[in-house]
C-alpha cells in the first residue's frame, strides 16, 4: 500500500519561509501528478499547487502565486513546496497527494499524506 509522509511544517512569523517535502513509502507506484492541498481550521481544503510528474505543467492557486514553489526530483522520489512571504492566513495543515490524472479538486486524487501543520505568526 502506498503512503504519502509530509515533513517541514512548523511555526514561523509572518514575511517567514518554509519548506515542505513529501515522499512516498511502501511500494513504488506511478503517478501523473502531485499536488499540495491545505485546510484550516472550519474551512475546506483547497488546492495549493500542482505538478505533473513528468515535468512542464504547474498550478498555483492565486493566493499563493508568488510566493510558493512546487517542485519534484524523480531521483529521490520526493515532492517539495517552498513557500514564501509566509502570511497568518496560509496558517493550515498542508497535506501532499498523488493522482493518475491532472486535476485540482480533492476528489481528483487518490493518495494523500497524513498532513503537517503550518502555523504563521503575526
Amino acid at each position: 500500500q502506498v503512503q504519502l509522509v509530509e515533513s517541514g511544517g512548523g511555526l514561523v512569523q509572518a514575511g517567514g519561509s518554509l519548506r515542505l517535502s513529501c515522499a512516498p513509502s511502501g511500494r513504488t507506484f506511478s503517478r501523473y501528478a502531485m499536488a499540495w492541498f491545505r485546510q484550516a481550521p472550519g474551512k475546506e481544503r483547497e488546492i495549493v499547487a500542482v505538478i505533473s510528474w513528468s515535468g512542464g505543467r504547474l498550478y498555483y492557486a492565486d493566493s499563493v502565486k508568488g510566493r510558493f514553489t512546487i517542485s519534484g526530483d524523480n531521483a529521490k522520489n520526493a515532492l517539495y513546496l517552498q513557500m514564501n512571504s509566509l502570511k497568518p492566513e496560509d496558517t493550515a495543515v498542508y497535506y501532499c497527494a498523488a493522482s493518475f490524472g491532472w486535476g485540482t479538486a480533492s476528489s481528483d486524487y487518490s493518495f494523500w499524506g497524513q498532513g503537517t501543520q503550518v502555523t504563521v505568526s503575526s
